[in-house]
């Protein structure tokens, strides 16, 4: 069976997973035919994913979050008047999407939450049928439990959801545990889709702290913190555009740009873990027992914390306040229940799919 993958290219985390879907796909003898991902001016598409796919990846214009000065936290409202001024670019990709999609002709589209796929279905349906994945789509779960959050930016997460699933067969929620499916919701949850260099890695304790920064301008907050405490390593990954691959600041702080290959390595042996709550690093850092400090950028990444942090993940935190994760390292647990949940994932996965390509 041939598949085609719509992918949002904002962050890791949903490059990671199509990556993930594509090998457990190639093992059960099916095929990634093509990847359609999205483009922004901000950031780059890292080379790892190109390397890993392995499969022709066309590009198109699509929305992104624009960060609030000093680049920091996101601002919703800003990022959709912004893009609301783009709406012509927009309406030539949705264009390009159905082109692409009736010329490759796959037997199923899945997509990795980008609203441009979701307005194609909506505005300008091709005839191949599609599903939906994202951690996200547990945000319609009836058993989920959201934080203290503004109610007006809780109901645009919400919109988004929607925005990116019209006329999606099924939504593939994926989950830090075990929920039930709902079917009147279209939702079927399944394990994270991690990789299988992470499900075989080692883990060890070294003695730097390891950490991932969606936005560049927190390095800022990094660089202050590390000359306070000049004796502590710290190795961080970050998308700076036009960055080189290493950002050298002093023999104990490091920038690396995003490398596959580097960021496990440096996550197998860290003794602990920052990033800005998106899902996909996170539930790596708690399958190899690293434990978590998460500084949301956004109401989605905010769920995230408060979610991660519920399963024992670690601490959450308005600033990048690497104290808390030097506090959290000796009162760590870990979470062995999520280990077992994420080794089902290719058996769930490929059930799943089998029962919705059987329907």
């Amino acid at each position: 069976m041939k598949f085609l993958f719509i992918v949002q290219g904002e962050g890791r985390g949903h490059l990671t997973q199509a990556i993930a879907l594509k090998n457990m796909l190639s093992r059960n003898g099916q095929k990634v035919v093509a990847v359609l991902a999205g483009k922004s001016k901000l950031r780059e598409l890292p080379a790892f994913f190109f390397e890993k796919i392995e499969a022709p990846v066309y590009r198109f214009s699509s929305p992104n979050f624009l960060p609030a000065a000093p680049n920091k936290k996101t601002n919703i409202w800003l990022s959709s008047a912004y893009n609301l001024l783009k709406t012509p670019v927009y309406i030539r990709s949705l264009i390009f999407i159905h082109k692409k999609i009736n010329e490759i002709q796959p037997d199923v589209v899945i997509n990795f939450y980008e609203m441009m796929a979701g307005l194609t279905y909506l505005l300008y349906p091709p005839k191949v049928p599609y599903i939906s994945v994202a951690h996200q789509y547990l945000f319609l779960h009836p058993e989920y439990r959201f934080p203290k959050e503004s109610k007006s930016e809780l109901f645009m997460l919400k919109l988004f959801n929607y925005v990116t699933s019209f006329r999606s067969k099924k939504l593939f929620a994926l989950s830090i545990e075990p929920k039930r499916n709902v079917p009147r919701k279209r939702l079927v949850v399944v394990p994270p889709l991690l990789r299988e260099e992470i499900l075989q890695c080692e883990p060890t304790t070294g003695n730097y702290l390891h950490g991932y920064l969606l936005n560049a301008h927190y390095a800022d907050e990094i660089i202050a913190w590390q000359k306070a405490h000049p004796d502590v390593y710290l190795h961080f990954f970050w998308d700076k555009k036009d960055a080189p691959a290493e950002t050298v600041i002093n023999d104990h702080l490091t920038f690396h740009t995003l490398d596959d290959q580097l960021f496990i390595q440096y996550m197998a042996g860290c003794k602990g873990y920052a990033t800005t709550a998106g899902f996909e690093s996170v539930c790596e850092a708690i399958y190899l027992g690293k434990p978590v400090l998460m500084v949301p950028t956004h109401i989605e990444q905010s769920c995230n914390a408060h979610e991660a942090a519920n399963a024992g993940a670690g601490v959450v935190a308005n600033h990048f306040d690497l104290d808390q994760l030097l506090d959290c390292i000796s009162e760590y647990k870990g979470n062995a229940q999520f280990s077992q949940w994420a080794k089902q994932s290719e058996q769930r996965w490929i059930s799943a799919l089998t029962r919705y390509l059987l329907d």
